[in-house]
């Protein structure tokens, strides 16, 4: 199993689909921000659409706090205009919507299911150094929440705005973290 966990961003070029035009965006157009890589299977499924949907749901939160969305499947950049088109839910997207049809990008990330030529359901965050911060792949028959999502990646900033110190299980922005010591070993 590959290790994630600050392990660079690696190069890529695709096309979007992002507020009605087609954008190229590349690893160069990462850097200095934080994002997220959110992959899913396929356009015109099932989970896919909730999944998607969520996180437009909450796109504001997640600009607020300077990430960018870019979900990911192997389908076309045209593929995904199609879809945006045909269905209320994917509508509301203003996020760019990479396709991936050569795979290359998913399988950067590892989340290619070779015999399907499709996604796993992989999130990852990225820092603005270029480095994933947070993982997470689930199941093709579980969605994720972006409320959780956003939960993590306020504990990702957090920490990396406060060297020492770390966030406990449950974390909520404004609540205590702790600063690990050995005065800690064996008190929590």
């Amino acid at each position: 199993m590959n290790r994630y966990i600050d392990s660079e961003l690696k190069p890529f070029k695709a096309t979007a689909f992002h507020n009605g035009e087609f954008v190229d965006v590349s690893s160069d157009d990462i850097k200095g921000k934080w994002a997220v890589f959110f992959f899913y299977p396929a356009d015109f499924t099932f989970v896919c659409p909730t999944e998607l949907g969520d996180l437009a749901d909450n796109y504001d939160e997640f600009k607020k706090m300077g990430v960018e969305i870019y979900s990911v499947s192997t389908d076309t950049h045209f593929t995904h205009k199609a879809w945006h088109d045909s269905s209320d839910t994917i509508g509301k997207i203003q996020y760019p919507m990479l396709g991936d049809p050569t795979g290359t990008i998913t399988r950067n990330f590892g989340v290619m299911i070779e015999e399907d030529g499709l996604a796993d359901r992989g999130t990852f965050v990225i820092d603005p150094e270029g480095r994933i911060k947070i993982v997470e792949i689930t199941d093709g028959g579980i969605g994720r929440d972006a409320s959780e999502l956003l939960r993590k990646i306020k504990a990702a900033q957090y920490i990396a705005a406060h060297p020492g110190e770390v966030c406990p299980a449950k974390w909520k922005e404004g609540e205590a973290t702790l600063a690990p010591s050995l005065d800690l070993v064996g008190k929590i």
